[in-house]
């Protein structure tokens, strides 16, 4: 086993509760899917969110998906001129078998605009 970093983002439509739970459960389960993870390959996942994004706690979708162990944090992500509005990305420390290169990373909705440079993204538009 080997410890690696998997990276993803989504965009919301719109700040509310019910609508930031299900997308950032949306992009860890993808996540977990794509590089065939369960909850205890995970390390930690930090969570970062724009700062219009108020609604709630991005890693609160990961506690209510089992994530009960696994240390979580939110920060707020830097706010650059002409950024994209209503983003929550997170990077996440697995343990996998997986070799770098094999590591799918998810770029879901809008946020699949971020890295369009990387060939195994996933994305949902």
């Amino acid at each position: 086993m080997a410890v690696r970093a998997v990276r993803g983002a989504t965009q919301l439509e719109e700040d509310t509760r019910e609508h930031m739970l299900d997308r950032v459960a949306e992009l860890v389960t993808d996540v977990m899917e794509a590089n065939h993870l369960a909850v205890d390959d995970f390390i930690s996942i930090i969570f970062t969110a724009t700062s219009d994004l108020t609604s709630e706690f991005p890693a609160y979708a990961a506690r209510q998906l089992g994530f009960s162990d696994v240390p979580l944090v939110c920060a707020r992500e830097l706010e650059i001129d002409g950024s994209m509005p209503r983003v929550v990305r997170l990077m996440a420390h697995v343990e996998t078998d997986l070799a770098r290169s094999e590591i799918t990373h998810a770029y879901l909705h809008g946020a699949a605009n971020l890295r369009r440079d990387l060939a195994r993204t996933t994305s949902h538009d």
